[in-house]
Order: C-alpha cells, then sequence, then structure tokens
C-alpha cells in the first residue's frame, strides 16, 4: 500500500522539491497551501521535475486552526516545512514567533491525534549556533539563545519555534515521533521564481548587486541534498527523535561570486567592504542591520551526524551554484 506524506508549504522553494523527491521515491503527496489558486502553479512546477499523479493539494493556513484535522486524514507522516519569511528587515525580533511557533504547534497537535508516525520539521542550523564570540563548533546537543544579538527576526522564530515543537512532543505521551532537520543557507535550482529564499543572494550577484561587498559567509546546502535529508530522516528507524545539522561548504560572499564568474562567465561584483566600513554604514541600511554580528565571522558546525547517520553526501558547490544560477536565467527568458 503507498503512503501517504503531508507536506506543508506546498507552494514553496524547499517544499516544492520535497514534493519532487518524495514522488519519485512512490510516497503518495498532500500538500497545503494557503489558497488553492496557487495548487496549479505548484503543480506545475514540480511537473517540471516528475509526474505528479500521485500529487494533491489542500488548504490549511498556519494561523488558523480550521483545516489541519482534515489534512492529517489517512497520512503517514509529515514534512513541516512551511515557516513565514521576513518581507524586509524587521527591527522587532519577535514579530515572527507567532506564526512560526503556533503554527507548529498546530501542524503538531493534528498530527499527534490522527496517529502520525513521524513529523519531520524544517528549522535552521542558528537554533544551534552560539554566542560568536565563544568560538564554539555548534552540534544538535546545543540551543541558541533567542535573545543573542546576533539572530534577527526570522532566526529567532526558527529556535522558538523548535524548541516548543520538541517541548509538546515531550509532553504528548502519544506514537507520534519528531525529527528536525537544521540547513544552512539554501541554494540551488528553483523549481518557480515565486518564492526562492536565500537563493535571492545568488539572484542578486548575477545582477551585480551589491557593487561592493560585505564579508559575510554561508555554510551552504543543496536544496536537493537538504529534499533528501527530509525523506531519509522520515524513514530512517534511527532517525526519530533527532535533530540534524544539514550543510555541506562554507563559503564567503566573494567566494560565491568568483566561483559564478569562472563558471559562467557571470558579471559578478569583484570588490569586498572592508569589515569597518559595512560597520560605520549599519545604520543607514536596514538591509545589513540584522547581518552586521556576523561581518567577517566564520561559525564553525559539526555537520558529521547527518552524514554518518541518514548517509548524507553533499554534492559539490560548483554544482549547486551552476544549477541555481541556470535555473534563474531560464526563468528570466
Amino acid at each position: 500500500m503507498t503512503q501517504a506524506v503531508l507536506v506543508t508549504g506546498g507552494n514553496g522553494f524547499v517544499g516544492g522539491w520535497c514534493i519532487v523527491e518524495l514522488l519519485r521515491q512512490g510516497f503518495a503527496v498532500r500538500a497545503t497551501v494557503r489558497d488553492m489558486g496557487k495548487a496549479e502553479t505548484a503543480r506545475a512546477a514540480v511537473g517540471t521535475q516528475t509526474s505528479t499523479d500521485r500529487l494533491n493539494f489542500v488548504v490549511a493556513d498556519l494561523m488558523q486552526d480550521g483545516g489541519w484535522d482534515a489534512a492529517m486524514v489517512g497520512v503517514d507522516y509529515v514534512l513541516h516545512v512551511a515557516s513565514p519569511l521576513p518581507m524586509g528587515a524587521l527591527l522587532d525580533r519577535e514579530a515572527l514567533v507567532p506564526v512560526a511557533r503556533d503554527g507548529t504547534l498546530r501542524v503538531l497537535r493534528a498530527a499527534v491525534k490522527a496517529g502520525v508516525e513521524r513529523v519531520v520539521m524544517t528549522s535552521a542550523s542558528a537554533t544551534t549556533r552560539q554566542p560568536l564570540s565563544s568560538n564554539t563548533v555548534s552540534n544538535e546537543t546545543m540551543w541558541a539563545d533567542p535573545a543573542d544579538p546576533q539572530f534577527d527576526a526570522y532566526r529567532v522564530s526558527k529556535i522558538r519555534a523548535e524548541k516548543a515543537a520538541w517541548e509538546f512532543i515531550g509532553a504528548s505521551g502519544g506514537k507520534t515521533e519528531l525529527a528536525t532537520i537544521l540547513p544552512g543557507a539554501v541554494f540551488g535550482p528553483v523549481l518557480t521564481t515565486g518564492s526562492i529564499g536565500s537563493v535571492k543572494i545568488i539572484k542578486d550577484l548575477l545582477a551585480g548587486r551589491p557593487a561592493a561587498m560585505p564579508q559575510l559567509g554561508f555554510w551552504v546546502v543543496d536544496v536537493r541534498d537538504l529534499a533528501d535529508a527530509h525523506v531519509r530522516a522520515m524513514t530512517s528507524a534511527k532517525a526519530g527523535n533527532e535533530r540534524f545539522i544539514v550543510a555541506g561548504s562554507f563559503l564567503w560572499m566573494a567566494e560565491i561570486a568568483k566561483i559564478l564568474r569562472e563558471k559562467l562567465g557571470a558579471k559578478t561584483p569583484t570588490r569586498v567592504l572592508p569589515n569597518w566600513v559595512v560597520r560605520l554604514l549599519v545604520p543607514f541600511m536596514a538591509d545589513l542591520r540584522t547581518l552586521a554580528p556576523l561581518v567577517g565571522r566564520k561559525f564553525e558546525m559539526d555537520t558529521g551526524k547527518a552524514r554518518r547517520v541518514l548517509g548524507i553526501v553533499p554534492r559539490p558547490i560548483e554544482e549547486t551554484l551552476v544549477d541555481c544560477a541556470g535555473s534563474l536565467t531560464a526563468a528570466s527568458d
């Protein structure tokens, strides 16, 4: 009998690739959207990669109780991928918490009530990151402090939502297990330009922006490897009630721009702003304000657990960046 998986955020960047991977592996997929008008666009995007015969959509909103019980009927597993993304810089670092945390609890309550076997939640590697001055290598046993000024509204919401998820599952007493996936910056080919998340960094570099780059670095994960990690965490007997940092290489923005120039001939920026200049500009540029603590910092993470337990082997970073850029170029033609 074909097993069924509910994917939240079915029209998102990561959610779309999770659906692709699930369909390729023979699962039936039910995906949530907030508006059924977005369903056919999401279906068409997934359909560029695989057959969508076993894919259907339901309406469910993270901010509303209605719809979640019905969405869980007949479901064996849940991939909870949906999460709010900020529109521009947010001065209130708690602004996204109600949607992220309360939405997660709505999903989990419905999953436990339905007797779902396992929920795999998309969190963020930042949920493990210690104070930057500590020079600590982060791992899955650690929790970040949401009050730490290095974290913006998005990452604060991820910390609080994942903590709430573990507390809820620990107190639920049901059969439903939880596993959380903690990715770095997610790059790779986009299925649609409607929701691209971290890929905006690549889009801007291809357009020659910014003219001079701040010294910012990212632990990069390919969205296809991330989707694979979600499915492995869903099915592996060893993954129940575990956290997994999923990331490949650490790259500075200037290194990403260089790869795009050398591999594709892209006219990416070449200048790097001195750190002291970036700090002078911070009060006048809202987009830089939340990134200021990370300028010039390489924060270390231990990514070995996902490789050992889930068998994740990240693809070469050059492949990720080239395929990402190629998909953006194709979408603009």
